[in-house]
């Protein structure tokens, strides 16, 4: 699948100058930096970025959150009303989060059964 950054650029140019903000305006709103917003607006700087910037640059710009990533992909993008598709990570990233707190309430049933049995030995000596 081809990826048109240039679109991208277009779509945020367009975007920024319809709000009459500046790189920096949006750079603060969306937490993204001036650096990689003007890169991206401009199109300076053809590289890879992640899901998570140009989801926050969409939202911020009053978009979907997957507004950019369709443009980038040469989808239409979904109406800012739709659903977000977060393709599974959510709930891939739940799972990762349960199976790692089962992995620490584990340790914690064994320093906790070694403390036990620590106290019980120490209580034993006096």
């Amino acid at each position: 699948m081809s990826e048109d950054w240039a679109a991208v650029a277009k779509a945020i140019d367009m975007r920024v100058h319809e709000l009459g903000w500046r790189q920096r305006e949006l750079a603060e709103r969306s937490h993204v930096s001036q650096a990689i917003v003007r890169e991206l607006q401009h199109h300076t700087v053809e590289r890879r970025r992640s899901a998570r910037t140009l989801e926050a640059l969409s939202t911020t710009l009053g978009w979907h959150p997957q507004h950019l990533q369709a443009v980038l992909q040469n989808r239409t993008p979904p109406h800012p009303d739709e659903p977000a598709d977060d393709g599974g990570e959510l709930s891939t990233r739940l799972d990762a989060l349960e199976q790692r707190l089962d992995e620490i309430f584990n340790r914690l049933d064994d320093v906790q059964t070694s403390l036990a049995t620590v106290v019980d030995h120490v209580q034993k000596k006096r």
